[in-house]
Parts: C-alpha cells; sequence; structure tokens
C-alpha cells in the first residue's frame, strides 16, 4: 500500500515533469469508448501521440493503416501510434518506451491507454504509479470517461462500476447526445456533477471532439509550464455544486455546528438511503437502485497551518479506514514546516508523491482538501482529521 508516510514535502521544489503523460480512457460497455477511439485515431490533432487498446479488430482500423510497425503496433494516416496490450500493460507500456528510445517506431509525447468496459480504471493508475521503470518515465495525466447520454441514467442505476468510473474522472465525454432528449441529457448532466463536481463535461456526439479538452488535465499547465493549481483542483465546482444541496436541502443542515472550518456537502452524500452505518445523516426516500448515493463529493477548508506528520498520520488511518472507498482525494496544504504550499493526490490507497511548489498561488493560504467518497461521509472524515492532526477529542 503506497501512502504519503516516509515522503517529506520540505524537498526542493519539483520542477514540471518530463516524464510521458499518461491519459487512462474508461467507459461503460456501449457508452461510445469504441466511437470516441475511431474519431480519435483519425484525428490529425492525435498526431505524436500512441494508443494502446485492447484488440485492433474492436476499432476497425484496416482502412486507417499506414505501416505495421510490429506485431502489435500500426502507424495511422493522421500520425497516431495504436498498439495492443502484449502480456500485461506493464510489458506493453516498457516496450513501447524501449522501441520509443531506439527509434524503431515514431516519437510521441502523450500516451492513451483504453480500459475494457467493465474495468476498474484504479488498478491501471496505481500500476503507473507503483511499478518503479513505469514511475520515472510514464506520469498520469487524467482519467477519461465516457458517459452514454441516452441510457447513462440507467447504467447509473444499475452499475456501480460506471458511477466509480464517473466519480474517478477528470473529463466526462458525454456521447450519444444527438439521440438523447434535452431534457435527459440535463438531468444526466446534474447528475454527474453531483457525482463529481470538478471534472468537466463535453458533449461529443459520434465521437467528434476537440482532442485538447480531453488532456492536460494533470497539476502542470503544458502552456505556461508551471503548476495551474486551481484549474487541477477545482474546489470552487465542489463548492458551486455544494451550494445547490444547501438551497434545496436547508433543513438537513439547521444547527449542523461547523467546528472553525468551512464545510461543503453534497445532496447525494445527505440524503442515501443505503449509507452506511457511518454516513451520520436522516435518511430520506430514494431509489433503492442509484448507486450514486453512496458518493460524497466535499471539500474541507482548514484555516491554520496543519504538521505534516499529523496529516500523514490522518491519511493513513482514512486509508486504513475507508480502503477502496476513498475514491479520489486532492489536496492543497499549508504545512507548519514550509512556508511554501504542498500538493497531494491520492486514488484509492495509492498517492503521488507529495510536491512542494515554489509559490502560493494565490493570496488565499488556506489548506483545501477535496475527497469523492463511496459511504464514507464528511461527519466520519472530519472528526478523524481532527483528532489525528489536532488532538481533538483526545484526554491530556
Amino acid at each position: 500500500m503506497q501512502i504519503l508516510s516516509g515522503e517529506s514535502p520540505l524537498s526542493a521544489p519539483a520542477a514540471p515533469p518530463a516524464r510521458l503523460p499518461v491519459s487512462v480512457l474508461t467507459g461503460f460497455l456501449g457508452s461510445g469508448k469504441t466511437t470516441l477511439l475511431q474519431a480519435l485515431l483519425r484525428n490529425p490533432a492525435m498526431a505524436r501521440t500512441a494508443i494502446v487498446i485492447n484488440e485492433f479488430g474492436e476499432v476497425g482500423l484496416d482502412h486507417l493503416l499506414v505501416a505495421k510497425a510490429s506485431e502489435n503496433m500500426v502507424l495511422m494516416d493522421s500520425g497516431c501510434l495504436c498498439c495492443t496490450i502484449r502480456g500485461d500493460l506493464v510489458d506493453t507500456l516498457r516496450d513501447l518506451f524501449l522501441k520509443r528510445v531506439k527509434g524503431e517506431i515514431p516519437d510521441f509525447d502523450r500516451v492513451v491507454v483504453e480500459t475494457t468496459g467493465l474495468a476498474d480504471p484504479a488498478p491501471i493508475i496505481h500500476t503507473l504509479m507503483s511499478d518503479p521503470l513505469l514511475a520515472a518515465r510514464f506520469r498520469l495525466d487524467g482519467v477519461i470517461a465516457t458517459v452514454d447520454a441516452a441510457h447513462g441514467s440507467l447504467q447509473l442505476d444499475r452499475q456501480p462500476e460506471s458511477v466509480k468510473q464517473a466519480a474517478v474522472a477528470d473529463r466526462i465525454v458525454l456521447t450519444k447526445t444527438d439521440v438523447a432528449t434535452p431534457a435527459a441529457t440535463v438531468a444526466l448532466m446534474q447528475r454527474l456533477a453531483a457525482i463529481n463536481p470538478a471534472a468537466p463535461v463535453i458533449p461529443a456526439a459520434h465521437g467528434d471532439i476537440d482532442p485538447a479538452r480531453l488532456f492536460d488535465a494533470g497539476l502542470y499547465n503544458p502552456e505556461t509550464k508551471s503548476p495551474d493549481v486551481a484549474r487541477w483542483l477545482r474546489e470552487e465546482a465542489y463548492r458551486d455544486e455544494q451550494a445547490k444541496a444547501h438551497e434545496h436541502h436547508d433543513h438537513d443542515h439547521d444547527g449542523h455546528d461547523h467546528h472553525g472550518h468551512d464545510h461543503d456537502h453534497n445532496h447525494d452524500h445527505d440524503h442515501g438511503d443505503h449509507c452506511g452505518p457511518d454516513c451520520g445523516h436522516e435518511h430520506h426516500h430514494h431509489d433503492a437502485n442509484r448507486h450514486d448515493d453512496h458518493i460524497r463529493a466535499f471539500c474541507m477548508v482548514i484555516d491554520r497551518p496543519i504538521p505534516w506528520n499529523g496529516f500523514v498520520d490522518f491519511m493513513e488511518a482514512l486509508i486504513a479506514q475507508a480502503g477502496e472507498n476513498l475514491l479520489r482525494v486532492k489536496g492543497l496544504l499549508n504545512v507548519q514546516e514550509s512556508e511554501l504550499p504542498v500538493v497531494v493526490h491520492g486514488v484509492q490507497h495509492m498517492f503521488h508523491p507529495p510536491v512542494r511548489l515554489e509559490d502560493w498561488p494565490s493570496d488565499d493560504h488556506r489548506t483545501k482538501l477535496v475527497f469523492i467518497t463511496r459511504d464514507v461521509g464528511q461527519p466520519v472524515i472530519e472528526p478523524l482529521f481532527n483528532g489525528l492532526v489536532w488532538g481533538e477529542g483526545k484526554e491530556g
């Protein structure tokens, strides 16, 4: 289990990464992922991109081929390199990188990895972060999830995996908008915003989309060659979504004690019929089949600098307690040991090494933590934070 223990935020500020960015493309069966892949493979803007897919036959490439670089690699007329997974993903990416270094295949600047329709994107993210050879050569740029505008709501109702794919995504591509009713599309977009407030939802009929809108979702902005925390963290999106929830559900928050923090709650967090034993809220009437009623998306803002070791203790305890239900954590930290901010980012129990930035992105020096979780609400997480970071609730 990779956690923050042993990692110090006090090392020299990190330079913009030279490693190749990897985007993970996921989506439920029938969500339009193959159509999007076909459109991307044809797009000249995808030149100098390597796309790793499951099977050539699935995307119908024959009329697009220029050359066959090897048994599992082909070059498209768009300049995009397409290859199939050979063995496992680790072997495929190592082979791809080695052939690139040797000049056996055209050079490329980014990689897109397709998951199978039922695949949880988290293991691919974990592989990129935990394999030493891959981690030295590649970095996660973001997760792209396709959602079917016509049938997406039904899939979210019936398939918990589709909810998880949307929850961990950095970009959500809404497909088949040409056949869905406007009302269904709007309702689905609102539902996706509640699951994952920070992920832009991008409509794309027939896979028609500007590839630039899918990529560069990580901390570093390639245009400025510097960190863009506001674009990456997007904590205001959580606040906006939670403000909507407050407008509709103020009666659930009467008398809520704020403990000196800014509190933000999402309406699914407040009302899930299947919240689990730790949600800390009254239950109301919801469709028992709605898996996104288990998802909580919220932000914690802390006014005073926090001790780094206390934060590590908190995250280790949260990982031990929540496990795979801790879907996504991002944070900009004001730590007592450094005058400069520290960025943290985790998916389930895996965390990127903390990064100390060269400067604060704004005059606001408060710690901001955003969470997307399943069945573990803020009424559980915040007392854990207060206890382990500030020692609240401990005797003496």
